[in-house]
């Protein structure tokens, strides 16, 4: 997953090597980046999800290549963009690795690298957000120059370069859930899925066809994106991510590093260049984006990068390199514990396991059951009706194990058998029949944090806690209820 951390060269210097290689290479691809807020695994009629609507990602999958193992480095929303744009670990980034946080203007982004290497650059919708950027000296979001849509960008852009475009939607994103059930018309209801995570209660149903119909309508918006593409001529030659940042914002999933908050849908699509159809196994996170548009471009990538180009993956090449797993972390989520307190978080996903070392266990994982600054009690889970459901709760004895799932303390270590619990929900860390995976999955995650230079290798470091958040408090209309009572 990474190589060791190298001294960062001058931009000026990598610039200069880049315009020689982009002057004489091959006609550079155009990239058009689709980037869902909150829109997990496997939730894409092409992945088998009976109730999603997604003839768009669909047509991707079909013309193109699905990845099954992409997943985001960091279950949440700002710092999996820190990570994307720069191609580092989090844990390098400083306040840039929490939600709400600085994005300091001394960091390289890959939008940067691309726009002087000579494309033209672009976003709409979210980008690098929710944070202050403006504060570093940015002139602008990091992602690049903001445009009203597709559209105006691609009537603005200079015809002769080519482009890179970050279309970020927002669609699947809680406060743009629907629960009129008029708005899920043509959802089929009765092949909705609980979760085994979930109770099944009306409450749960209806939450989760309002996430199902989020999805359609981000889908459809993409299509008409897509469709301008296609009628300018020039899809056959702009290579299409369609993905997510994280996975969905329901309780045990956003702000987790299970699947369920970091295992992403992934499909690409480059005209006639890639095998149609085709579905690779091969592990990848969204750190690796930022090299593998460099090499798409043919541009050098950035030494510090600790993400791996996929570019040979993408068009088959057999000396592709192959990666068994990915490496996960968190560190502050929403600002919901009192003294700022982060939930340090550092794993690492293979085929058969997920490890995840909960560094300061004897905090709230979920947030302060009380309210602290943000979102309500537990305010890591993003308010909707399941959450208000489990908070609620308290007396009902058949959602106590939904609720422990999704908002009590965690132990240290966590070890889930992905092949007898792909949920993963029993964990087997204390189990002597799993101590030889458990050790040799620690040593994984200390190795790569050595190599990374993680400041959390320091097991008394903790400047996360003092980093500035930006965030807004809870509004009293926001739902910040007072919890059940926790047990400590």
């Amino acid at each position: 997953m990474s190589r060791p951390s190298r001294r960062l060269l001058p931009l000026a210097l990598l610039l200069a090597a880049a315009a020689p290689l982009a002057a004489a290479g091959p006609a550079r691809p155009n990239i058009l980046l689709v980037l869902a807020d909150n829109w997990g695994w496997p939730h894409a009629g092409a992945l088998g999800d009976p109730v999603a609507r997604t003839p768009v990602f669909d047509r991707i999958a079909r013309e193109g290549i699905v990845f099954e193992h992409a997943f985001c480095p960091v279950p949440s929303c700002s710092p999996t963009r820190s990570s994307l744009l720069t191609g580092r670990a989090a844990h390098q980034l400083a306040d840039a690795a929490s939600l709400w946080s600085r994005f300091d203007r001394s960091l390289v982004v890959f939008t940067d690298l691309l726009a002087r290497g000579g494309y033209d650059v672009g976003f709409t919708g979210k980008g690098w957000s929710p944070g202050n950027f403006r504060d570093s000296g940015w002139p602008h979001n990091p992602v690049g120059p903001e445009h009203a849509d597709l559209a105006a960008f691609l009537r603005a852009r200079d015809r002769s370069r080519p482009f890179f475009f970050w279309l970020g939607n927002t669609d699947t994103a809680r406060h743009r859930w629907r629960y009129d059930p008029a708005d899920h018309a043509g959802l089929d209801a009765s092949r909705l899925v609980i979760p085994p995570q979930f109770p099944d209660d009306p409450v749960t149903r209806a939450t989760l066809l309002a996430y199902y119909a989020s999805v359609g309508r981000m889908d459809a918006a993409v299509g008409e994106d897509l469709a301008r593409l296609e009628a300018a001529g020039l899809l056959e030659d702009t290579v299409v991510i369609y993905t997510s940042d994280n996975g969905w914002q329901m309780p045990r999933g956003l702000a987790n590093c299970y699947d369920t908050g970091t295992r992403v849908p992934f499909a690409v699509r480059w005209g006639r260049r890639l095998t149609a159809g085709k579905v690779r196994p091969e592990f990848i996170s969204l750190t690796d984006l930022a090299p593998t548009f460099l090499e798409l471009a043919g541009l050098p990538v950035q030494p510090e990068m600790t993400g791996r180009g996929f570019a040979d993956l993408i068009l088959n090449r057999p000396d592709a390199v192959r990666r068994d797993a990915v490496f996960l972390e968190r560190e502050r989520h929403a600002n919901v514990r009192r003294g700022d307190l982060s939930y340090p978080v550092r794993g690492i996903r293979t085929r058969d396991h997920l490890y995840l070392w909960n560094l300061r266990s004897d905090r709230w994982p979920a947030g302060d059951p009380e309210l602290y600054h943000s979102v309500g009690p537990y305010g890591d889970v993003d308010l909707s009706p399941l959450k208000d459901l489990l908070v609620q709760g308290g007396a009902r004895p058949d959602l106590a194990p939904f609720r422990a799932w999704a908002l009590e303390r965690r132990p240290a270590e966590e070890l889930y058998d992905l092949r007898t619990d792909p949920h993963q929900l029993r964990n087997l860390a204390g189990d002597p029949a799993h101590a030889e995976a458990r050790r040799e999955l620690r040593e994984r995650v200390e190795r790569w944090m050595r190599e990374t230079r993680d400041p959390r290798a320091d097991p008394a470091h903790d400047a996360w806690d003092a980093y500035p958040y930006f965030g807004p408090p809870a509004r009293p209309e926001g739902g910040a209820r007072k919890a059940a009572p926790a047990r400590r």
